[in-house]
Protein backbone atom coordinates (compact mmCIF):
# COMPACT_ATOMS: atom_id res chain seq x y z
CA UNK A 1 0.00 0.00 0.00
CA UNK A 2 1.42 3.27 -0.86
CA UNK A 3 1.56 6.02 1.79
CA UNK A 4 -0.32 9.02 0.86
CA UNK A 5 1.64 12.10 1.21
CA UNK A 6 -0.37 15.41 2.80
CA UNK A 7 0.51 19.05 3.78
CA UNK A 8 -1.97 21.25 5.49
CA UNK A 9 -1.93 24.88 3.57
CA UNK A 10 -2.39 28.26 4.45
CA UNK A 11 -5.69 29.07 2.76
CA UNK A 12 -4.01 31.61 0.01
CA UNK A 13 -1.50 28.79 -1.19
CA UNK A 14 -4.82 27.80 -3.22
CA UNK A 15 -6.50 30.73 -3.29
CA UNK A 16 -4.81 33.95 -3.48
CA UNK A 17 -8.18 35.59 -4.10
CA UNK A 18 -8.79 35.94 -0.48
CA UNK A 19 -5.37 38.19 0.24
CA UNK A 20 -5.48 41.59 0.69
CA UNK A 21 -6.01 43.73 -2.22
CA UNK A 22 -2.61 45.51 -2.99
CA UNK A 23 -0.60 47.02 -5.35
CA UNK A 24 1.90 44.01 -7.41
CA UNK A 25 5.11 44.90 -5.63
CA UNK A 26 8.37 42.59 -6.29
CA UNK A 27 7.68 40.46 -2.53
CA UNK A 28 4.44 39.97 -3.82
CA UNK A 29 5.54 38.30 -7.49
CA UNK A 30 8.17 36.37 -5.83
CA UNK A 31 5.50 34.78 -3.36
CA UNK A 32 3.57 34.21 -6.23
CA UNK A 33 6.41 32.42 -8.50
CA UNK A 34 7.19 30.75 -5.12
CA UNK A 35 3.38 29.80 -4.99
CA UNK A 36 3.30 28.37 -7.80
CA UNK A 37 6.51 25.98 -7.65
CA UNK A 38 4.96 24.57 -4.83
CA UNK A 39 1.73 23.57 -6.25
CA UNK A 40 3.39 22.45 -9.88
CA UNK A 41 5.99 20.24 -7.23
CA UNK A 42 3.20 18.94 -5.18
CA UNK A 43 1.12 17.90 -8.46
CA UNK A 44 3.98 15.98 -9.64
CA UNK A 45 5.61 14.37 -5.99
CA UNK A 46 1.40 13.52 -6.06
CA UNK A 47 1.10 15.24 -2.44
CA UNK A 48 -1.95 15.77 -0.91
CA UNK A 49 -3.32 19.41 0.12
CA UNK A 50 -5.53 20.23 2.96
CA UNK A 51 -6.82 23.62 3.29
CA UNK A 52 -7.10 25.74 6.18
CA UNK A 53 -9.74 28.06 6.54
CA UNK A 54 -8.33 32.25 6.02
CA UNK A 55 -9.00 33.58 9.39
CA UNK A 56 -9.13 37.60 7.91
CA UNK A 57 -10.74 36.77 5.29
CA UNK A 58 -13.92 34.66 7.64
CA UNK A 59 -13.80 37.50 10.12
CA UNK A 60 -13.25 40.53 7.71
CA UNK A 61 -14.02 39.66 4.43
CA UNK A 62 -12.81 40.81 1.01
CA UNK A 63 -12.73 44.46 1.60
CA UNK A 64 -10.35 44.50 5.05
CA UNK A 65 -7.72 46.43 5.18
CA UNK A 66 -3.93 44.86 5.79
CA UNK A 67 -2.93 44.65 9.38
CA UNK A 68 -0.32 44.02 11.74
CA UNK A 69 -0.39 41.17 13.74
CA UNK A 70 -1.48 43.18 17.68
CA UNK A 71 -4.84 44.21 15.71
CA UNK A 72 -5.18 40.08 15.81
CA UNK A 73 -3.66 39.60 18.99
CA UNK A 74 -6.57 39.93 21.67
CA UNK A 75 -8.81 36.90 22.64
CA UNK A 76 -11.81 37.34 20.28
CA UNK A 77 -9.39 36.84 16.86
CA UNK A 78 -7.73 34.20 19.20
CA UNK A 79 -11.02 32.18 20.87
CA UNK A 80 -12.54 32.38 16.49
CA UNK A 81 -9.19 31.02 14.84
CA UNK A 82 -9.13 28.44 17.32
CA UNK A 83 -12.73 27.30 16.25
CA UNK A 84 -11.96 27.17 12.82
CA UNK A 85 -8.95 25.29 13.51
CA UNK A 86 -9.91 22.17 15.81
CA UNK A 87 -11.95 20.61 12.85
CA UNK A 88 -8.22 20.46 11.18
CA UNK A 89 -6.23 19.23 14.53
CA UNK A 90 -9.20 16.45 14.31
CA UNK A 91 -8.35 15.48 11.00
CA UNK A 92 -4.51 15.63 11.68
CA UNK A 93 -5.04 13.55 14.61
CA UNK A 94 -6.69 10.61 12.25
CA UNK A 95 -4.32 11.06 9.45
CA UNK A 96 -0.83 11.02 12.59
CA UNK A 97 -2.88 7.94 14.22
CA UNK A 98 -2.91 5.79 10.45
CA UNK A 99 0.41 6.07 9.42
CA UNK A 100 0.69 3.22 7.71
CA UNK A 101 -1.57 4.97 5.10
CA UNK A 102 -0.57 8.30 5.58
CA UNK A 103 2.12 10.33 6.02
CA UNK A 104 1.44 14.33 7.33
CA UNK A 105 4.30 16.46 5.99
CA UNK A 106 4.09 19.59 7.47
CA UNK A 107 1.76 22.91 7.88
CA UNK A 108 2.45 25.50 5.38
CA UNK A 109 2.33 29.00 6.27
CA UNK A 110 3.15 32.34 4.38
CA UNK A 111 5.71 34.57 5.96
CA UNK A 112 4.92 38.32 6.68
CA UNK A 113 1.13 37.76 7.29
CA UNK A 114 -0.20 38.43 10.59
CA UNK A 115 -2.41 35.33 11.05
CA UNK A 116 -0.35 33.07 8.66
CA UNK A 117 3.32 33.81 9.15
CA UNK A 118 5.73 31.07 10.26
CA UNK A 119 9.15 32.63 11.01
CA UNK A 120 8.43 36.21 10.41
CA UNK A 121 4.92 38.23 10.44
CA UNK A 122 4.43 42.31 10.55
CA UNK A 123 4.02 44.18 13.91
CA UNK A 124 3.60 47.85 14.27
CA UNK A 125 0.98 49.93 17.03
CA UNK A 126 -1.25 50.28 14.21
CA UNK A 127 -4.60 51.13 14.30
CA UNK A 128 -7.22 54.26 14.71
CA UNK A 129 -8.70 56.58 12.37
CA UNK A 130 -6.84 56.80 9.54
CA UNK A 131 -8.14 60.27 7.73
CA UNK A 132 -7.61 62.25 10.53
CA UNK A 133 -4.40 60.57 11.80
CA UNK A 134 -1.43 63.73 11.35
CA UNK A 135 1.05 60.82 12.10
CA UNK A 136 -0.03 57.97 9.48
CA UNK A 137 3.14 58.36 7.67
CA UNK A 138 5.25 57.42 10.88
CA UNK A 139 2.63 54.99 11.69
CA UNK A 140 2.96 53.16 8.53
CA UNK A 141 7.03 53.18 8.71
CA UNK A 142 6.92 51.80 11.96
CA UNK A 143 5.32 48.25 10.74
CA UNK A 144 7.77 45.91 10.17
CA UNK A 145 8.89 42.34 10.16
CA UNK A 146 9.86 40.29 12.87
CA UNK A 147 10.81 36.90 13.93
CA UNK A 148 7.86 35.14 15.03
CA UNK A 149 4.24 33.52 14.13
CA UNK A 150 1.09 35.17 13.15
CA UNK A 151 -1.90 34.80 15.32
CA UNK A 152 -3.24 31.90 13.67
CA UNK A 153 -0.18 29.68 13.41
CA UNK A 154 0.39 30.48 17.53
CA UNK A 155 -2.98 29.38 17.81
CA UNK A 156 -2.60 26.37 15.61
CA UNK A 157 0.63 25.42 17.35
CA UNK A 158 -0.97 25.58 21.01
CA UNK A 159 -3.60 23.12 19.30
CA UNK A 160 -1.11 20.96 18.28
CA UNK A 161 1.34 20.61 21.53
CA UNK A 162 -2.42 20.20 23.51
CA UNK A 163 -3.10 16.80 21.35
CA UNK A 164 0.27 15.65 21.31
CA UNK A 165 1.01 15.80 18.05
CA UNK A 166 4.26 16.87 16.18
CA UNK A 167 3.84 18.61 12.93
CA UNK A 168 6.27 20.76 11.84
CA UNK A 169 5.18 24.05 10.36
CA UNK A 170 7.06 25.60 7.58
CA UNK A 171 6.64 28.68 5.40
CA UNK A 172 6.00 28.95 1.88
CA UNK A 173 9.67 30.32 1.10
CA UNK A 174 11.06 27.08 2.24
CA UNK A 175 8.25 24.72 0.65
CA UNK A 176 11.63 22.47 -0.76
CA UNK A 177 12.16 21.40 2.90
CA UNK A 178 8.86 19.38 2.29
CA UNK A 179 10.29 17.10 -0.64
CA UNK A 180 13.42 16.14 1.17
Amino acid sequence: MTVKKIVFVSHCVLNTASKVEVVISRGLKEEELLRKKFLLKAIEKDIHMIQLPCPEFNLYGARRWGHAKEQFDNPFYRENCKSMLEPFVLQMKEYVCNSERFQVLGIMGIDGSPSCGVNLTYCGQWGGELSSNPNLSSMLQGIHPKKEKGVFMEVLEELLHKNELDIDMISLNDFEKLFL
